[in-house]
């Protein structure tokens, strides 16, 4: 059974920081990508980034460029978001998702292949 878990949502001030995991399982971890979407109320689902975990290129919406560091364990099937300086807008439940298809269109949800449930991230002003 393909599962991914995300953990280390939570609330933070402005500024702060937080690590988001995902661990995944049920499928080749190598020969998949591994990406970072979040979800807004009312607003669609938009692609943070992304980490390949046979050649470890990573990929980053502009809004997180520089706050925002992706990394992957593969001994332990296990993708890592880095997130500082964290700003009330960063606000959004977010998702991580497995994909099969290697294309410069990470940030596309329609190319994943399995998704995790999803972990809350609040940012207080």
């Amino acid at each position: 059974e393909v599962q991914l878990v995300e953990s280390g949502g939570g609330l933070v001030q402005a500024g702060g920081s937080l690590r988001l995991s995902c661990a995944a399982s049920g499928f080749t971890f190598d020969d998949y990508a591994i990406g970072w979407f979040r979800q807004a109320p009312g607003k669609e689902r938009e692609g943070v980034s992304c980490i390949s975990s046979s050649d470890g290129s990573t990929y980053y919406a502009d809004s997180v460029k520089g706050r925002f560091t992706i990394s992957s364990d593969n001994a332990k099937n296990t993708v890592y978001l880095q997130m500082n300086s964290l700003k009330p807008e960063d606000t959004a439940v977010y998702y991580c998702a497995a994909t099969g298809a290697t294309s410069p269109y990470w940030f596309r949800d329609d190319l994943y292949d399995y998704w995790g449930q999803g972990t809350q991230v609040t940012v207080s002003s």
